[in-house]
């Protein structure tokens, strides 16, 4: 009997097994680059959004007597929510009285007044790497009959809606053109105050290093103090004369103030400071205090 020949081919097995041999060499070549891509993306995006927000907030500022966005009226603190974001007047909204004082705001709330009068989209808002954020859409919360220029907050959780850290706008140290222009405004989220993506790091982690002021620690301890959307790696700062860059530690500031923590000095920068906390206030005028809303519940 006549054996049958074999064609030259492969036969469907035997080219599964070599797809899966060739991409057992080539995914991890791919993969790590694909993913560097991704991150050198996101940071460009977060470098040109903060870049734009510091515009809108020159451009504020110069049409309030050098004072940047800071929502509510005269004697208005940091609260955890408006009493009405979606409210008619300025008085519903943050709760003040018949003199147009007092009342509670959010810090993000100061950061909204660029969309009212500044045309900034809620989208520049949102940091690709800062996991559980999303651009605020009034529809997700029922409103529909009010455009976002209207509104006065990213919704009653406006931490799952912005990304950035801003200098605590109530108070005594409020930001004015008149600060130094190397004095820090905003930034990547604060990483000592809770997240939509977690916890508060723990602060007993960090300490500044060597190159600090009076710093002890490690080059990892003091990696521990920075945003953590960036891989720890360091933060996006924007700068009162609307420049933005990479800050490769949290005490950028002035005089090596730490941009995260509340100042242990009444008259310059601290390296290390203090965690802030819902309330928290800068210690003096070169105190850079850059914090987010606290998650609602």
């Amino acid at each position: 009997m006549c054996r049958p020949v074999k064609s030259g081919g492969l036969t469907w097995i035997e080219v599964v097994v070599v797809t899966l041999v060739v991409l057992g060499f080539v995914l991890p070549i791919l993969v790590p680059a694909y993913q560097r891509e991704r991150i050198v993306s996101l940071n460009v995006d977060c470098a040109r959004q903060l870049s734009d927000v510091g515009k809108a907030m020159l451009s504020y500022a110069g049409d309030y007597d050098g004072a940047l966005p800071a929502a509510g009226g005269r004697g208005t603190k940091w609260g955890p929510k408006l009493n009405n974001w979606s409210a008619a007047t300025r008085s519903q909204a943050f709760g003040l009285d018949t003199n147009q004082t007092g009342g509670e705001a959010t810090i993000s709330a100061s950061l909204y007044l660029l969309v009212r009068h500044n045309g900034v989209s809620p989208e520049s808002f949102v940091c690709g790497a800062d996991k559980g954020v999303t651009e605020f859409r009034p529809q997700k919360y029922g409103v529909i009959d009010r455009g976002i220029a209207d509104l006065w907050d990213f919704s009653a959780n406006p931490a799952r809606h912005c990304s950035y850290a801003y200098h605590v706008p109530y108070g005594a140290y409020a930001v004015t053109t008149s600060n130094e222009p190397s004095f820090a405004v905003a930034a990547d989220r604060n990483p000592w105050m809770k997240s939509p993506s977690g916890n508060a790091r723990p602060f007993t982690d960090f300490r500044p290093d060597a190159g600090a002021k009076g710093g002890t620690g490690t080059s990892d301890q003091a990696r521990k103090g920075n945003a953590v959307g960036h891989q720890n790696n360091g933060q996006y700062v924007l700068f009162l004369d609307g420049h933005v860059e990479f800050a490769k530690r949290a005490y950028c500031g002035l005089d090596d103030d730490n941009i995260y923590t509340v100042s242990s000095s009444q008259a310059a920068g601290d390296p290390l400071g203090t965690p802030p906390k819902l309330g928290s206030q800068p210690a003096n005028r070169k105190d850079s205090l850059l914090v987010n809303d606290p998650v609602v519940p």
